[in-house]
């Protein structure tokens, strides 16, 4: 179950630091020419930068604690707040009729349900 864990947490927290560094890197109106990333044209420049600078801490927040071995319990707790973020990203891509990308949010929740269970039920 652990190295279940393991893997789970290092594939999302890939995928956390990637959009995060997309988010926070590159400018709005080009996030907002690309397929998935039309939800930033009516967003501020801000707001998008603060979700990416949140995408960075959760990849952090998904594996340092754990691989340090100080406060492990903010494993799940990262977990738990990409669940939330993930809501609002299924809700975001839904109003604008992008299904596969709510599917695809939708596995994302899931594997931070996963990491999240997993940990605080061992």
């Amino acid at each position: 179950m652990d190295t279940a864990l393991w893997i789970t947490a290092g594939l999302l927290a890939a995928v956390a630091l990637l959009g995060g560094i997309t988010k926070t890197f590159i400018p709005k109106e080009k996030l907002a020419a690309q397929h998935g990333g039309e939800w930033t044209g009516n967003a501020g420049v801000g707001f998008v930068k603060a979700l990416g600078i949140l995408e960075l801490l959760a990849a952090v927040g998904l594996i340092l604690p754990a691989v340090l071995d100080i406060a492990p319990v903010m494993v799940p707790v990262t977990a738990l707040c990409w669940i939330l973020l993930m809501v609002g990203a299924m809700v975001t891509h839904g109003r604008l009729g992008q299904f596969k990308l709510v599917m695809v949010n939708s596995i994302y929740l899931v594997l931070a349900a996963f990491i999240a269970g997993g940990h605080l039920a061992g």
